[in-house]
C-alpha cells in the first residue's frame, strides 16, 4: 500500500482467498484492504495515538440516514455524553479532496451536528471547527488534543 502522510503505525495483516485484509481495532475484526480502507485505518491510528482519544469514544463506518437515503460515516468520535465531538470523511489516496468532499460532510453534519471535521485522503488533511451560529466552518492547522480539547465536557 501507498505511503502516507501519517506516522508510521504497526497494523495486524490476514491473506485470505487472495485478499489482504487489515485489523481494525475499533471494529475488532479483518477488513478488506482498500485503498480507502487503508487511509481509515491510519486515521483511527491518528486519533488514538498522536491524539490520544479514547478508543471507546470512536465509531468506524455506521449508517446513517440522509433525507431517507442511506449513508455511511468514515468515524467519528463522541463525547462521554453521547454528543458528537469530531466527523470524519477517508477518501482514497488517488481521489483529490475537492469542493464537493466538503460539501459530503456538511450534508452528513447537518444531520450528525459534530463540532469538528476532519477530511483526510491520506496525503492531505483538513480539520475544521463548526460555528453553528454563522452555518461555516473554520479551517484549522489541527485537531485538539484529547487532553486540551472539550471533549469531556
Amino acid at each position: 500500500m501507498q505511503q502516507l502522510n501519517f506516522p508510521s503505525y504497526n497494523f495486524r495483516f490476514k491473506n485470505s482467498e487472495n485478499k489482504v485484509s487489515i485489523f481494525d481495532d475499533i471494529r475488532k475484526k479483518f477488513i478488506i484492504l482498500t485503498p480507502e480502507e487503508w487511509v481509515r485505518q491510519h486515521t483511527v491510528q491518528f486519533l488514538l495515538q498522536e491524539k490520544k482519544y479514547p478508543k471507546s469514544y470512536i465509531n468506524v463506518e455506521k449508517l446513517i440516514k440522509i433525507n431517507d437515503i442511506n449513508k455511511r460515516y468514515d468515524a467519528v468520535v463522541f463525547h462521554p455524553n453521547g454528543e458528537l465531538f469530531l466527523l470524519i470523511e477517508c477518501k482514497a489516496p488517488d481521489i483529490k479532496i475537492t469542493q464537493n468532499t466538503f460539501d459530503q460532510i456538511a450534508r452528513y453534519n447537518l444531520k450528525l451536528k459534530a463540532q469538528y471535521l476532519m477530511v483526510t485522503n491520506g496525503l492531505n488533511h483538513y480539520f475544521c471547527q463548526m460555528d453553528f451560529e454563522k452555518e461555516q466552518y473554520v479551517f484549522l492547522n489541527e485537531l485538539p488534543a484529547f487532553s486540551n480539547s472539550q471533549i469531556t465536557k
